[in-house]
């Protein structure tokens, strides 16, 4: 298999679990040198097992911090120039999905959402697109994730969807106002992938099966269905790709069963 992110120095945000960690663990593979964030001290033993299943003799470096703060933008592109002198890729994971009703949906929990989920990946990409355009030579990917809920709403998810219709439309503009940088900026769409962000929706056996029938491919996605098309926005087999968004939900969007 080609190593296609060879020496290229890789930030995932939001890396301890679930997608990120698939991230992570496929970009080793391909040969990046990798910069861990996660938020602290609830994901530090996630993030080591992490770093058990990298390939032996992966260049890293981890920072922590909440996502929702400018200063873990900082931190996250100081670390990387610390340990590495350069950013070639960042992909903007980190994020939150708490499943709550519409009519008492507490104005705390709205605000957590979008701080974490918008504001976050505003902060680490405007952070990031910085260091690209002074590095030599410049440029870089930033792939964000956004969501299937970009495109379509949900009763438990009024706070969530926003947010992600939020950052596809962040690399949209971003992909324009980059480019003469040579900063290319695409989004990524999952549909359901069972992660421990829907683990508790997902036990629901009605629920589940209702999921998985509505989905062409027959199954839910697992977080390396989501990794392998980041791989591919962050390489440069996607050298003419920017303002991209890629659905990866097995067809979800486009049936009506």
């Amino acid at each position: 298999m080609p190593r296609l992110l060879e020496d290229k120095v890789l930030i995932v945000t939001g890396s301890s679990s679930g997608i990120g960690r698939a991230v992570a663990l496929a970009a080793a593979a391909h040969g990046a040198k990798l910069v861990l964030h996660h938020l602290g001290p609830s994901t530090a033993a996630d993030l080591d097992s992490l770093i058990a299943a990298l390939p032996p003799a992966t260049p890293h470096t981890t920072v922590a911090g909440d996502i929702a703060l400018p200063t873990t933008a900082a931190a996250i592109v100081a670390a990387a120039h610390t340990a590495f002198s350069r950013i070639d890729v960042l992909v903007s994971n980190a994020g939150i999905c708490p499943f709550h009703a519409f009519l008492d949906l507490p104005h705390a929990l709205w605000q957590r959402v979008q701080d974490v989920n918008l504001s976050g990946s505003f902060y680490a990409v405007q952070a990031v697109a910085n260091a690209m355009a002074q590095q030599e030579p410049r440029g870089g990917s930033i792939v964000a994730i956004s969501s299937i809920s970009a495109l379509m709403g949900g009763a438990e998810q009024a706070h969530y969807t926003p947010t992600k219709a939020g950052v596809k439309s962040l690399m949209e503009s971003c992909a324009i106002a980059l480019g003469a940088l040579g900063i290319r900026c695409n989004s990524v769409l999952p549909g359901t992938i069972e992660t421990p962000i829907n683990a508790e929706d997902l036990a629901d056996p009605v629920k589940r099966e209702a999921m998985t029938r509505r989905i062409p491919l027959g199954r839910l996605g697992e977080p390396d269905d989501v990794a392998q098309p980041v791989i591919f926005f962050a390489s440069d087999m996607a050298r003419y790709c920017t303002g991209a968004s890629l659905l990866v939900d097995g067809g979800a969007a486009i049936s009506l069963q």
